[in-house]
């Protein structure tokens, strides 16, 4: 009886090293059956910090294929989010290793189930659509409206699309952040108003093709000046700054596969997830939306990075926010703060200096009409 449980307990150790040492990397072909049947290929690799990274494509649907922003395989349970079509996954890992049985998530539930292909089995892809041409250099909002916001909203945001842009009780000084890449304190002159007037902007341009990121960007400095009547002039000062260079055991980081510029955020509470970002875009994030002051990236990391961040706020963090403070979590669970968090999750580190920046002084500015 003694041997045949040492038999038993060897065989169970044994059976769970090679689940662990199974390599999940490869393609993988599965169904989802709505009111027609899609195809889904997933494509598992490794990425440079050993962490797996993935693309999604419905080869029947877009037939464009996204990058998974997150990716885990614990034990035999893999999980995956793809965050720009708001798709989740969770599957077991057979013990053969090639298949996965599990469920897709995207607004309903399907069952997914994917095999491994093999040379034999591989699925044709098409060749993806060309990119769409970006708008002329000159593009302008053509039509836009800045009405008050609605007394008593609480926080903020804003939503970017190919040629409009839209947000929601924001700010003279929160519309000129964005536009100009500042942060609040590098913008010097504004009266007390720009912070305090909350309006709802509705911006769209008619134009041919789809505006990058920077594209935009450009255009919203031409609104401003033509609503606000603002004029200004750029300049240098030395100011307290945070810089945000690489930790010392390196980037834990997948690179993005998404073409072009135009990158996303998303999330709620203390979980957000982030698509195709450069390490500056990401210091714009936390140094405007969390921590108040200009960041520097000195990471000298120049590729763009898809990756998920988990943290809990502080009290300063939430008033940056405008979100009154939650009551404290009891959970043994609850992630670290962001300065924790950036270094056990990404790889990187948060340090306080002080840096010659750009700062924009302000010569003219006017309210707006009410339309």
């Amino acid at each position: 009886m003694k041997n045949a449980a040492q038999f038993l307990i060897a065989f169970v150790l044994l059976s769970t090293t090679v689940l662990a040492a199974q390599d999940i990397t490869g393609t993988w072909q599965g169904t989802i059956q709505t009111d027609k049947e899609l195809r889904i290929v997933l494509k598992i690799s490794k990425a440079d910090h050993g962490a797996l990274k993935a693309a999604f494509d419905s080869i029947d649907g877009s037939g464009l294929a996204r990058p998974v922003t997150s990716i885990t395989l614990q034990g035999n349970t893999l999980n995956f989010a793809v965050i720009g079509i708001g798709g989740s996954y969770e599957g077991k890992l057979a013990a053969d290793g090639n298949s996965i049985t599990g469920i897709w998530t995207q607004g309903k539930t399907w069952p997914l189930d994917f095999a491994r292909a093999t040379k034999e089995t591989i699925w044709a892809i098409p060749d993806p659509p060309p990119p769409a041409p970006l708008m002329a250099d000159d593009a302008v909002f053509d039509v836009s409206t800045f009405k008050p916001a609605k007394p008593g909203t609480v926080g903020r945001g804003a939503q970017i699309g190919k040629h409009e842009f839209r947000s929601q009780n924001t700010s003279l000084i929160f519309l000129m952040e964005w536009a100009f890449v500042l942060q609040a304190h590098q913008i010097i002159g504004l009266p007390a108003w720009a912070d305090t007037d909350k309006r709802d902007v509705d911006a769209k341009a008619d134009a041919v093709g789809e505006a990058s990121d920077e594209q935009m960007k450009r255009m919203m400095q031409k609104l401003l000046a033509e609503r606000f009547k603002l004029k200004y002039h750029m300049d240098k000062k030395e100011l307290p700054v945070y810089e945000l260079v690489v930790a010392k055991d390196g980037p834990k980081l997948t690179k993005s596969e998404t073409i072009g510029d135009r990158h996303s955020g998303g999330g709620s509470g203390n979980h957000r997830i982030f698509s195709n970002y450069a390490m500056q875009n990401l210091c714009d994030v936390l140094g405007r939306y969390y921590l108040a002051k200009p960041m520097i990236d000195k990471t000298g990391l120049k590729d763009r990075y898809d990756f998920t961040l988990n943290w809990t706020p502080d009290e300063f963090q939430y008033s940056v926010m405008g979100i009154p403070v939650p009551p404290p979590s009891d959970s043994a669970d609850a992630p670290p703060g962001l300065f924790i968090a950036i270094q056990q999750q990404l790889g990187l580190k948060i340090e306080q200096g002080r840096d010659l920046i750009d700062v924009l002084v302000i010569d003219h500015v006017e309210k707006p009409s009410e339309n």
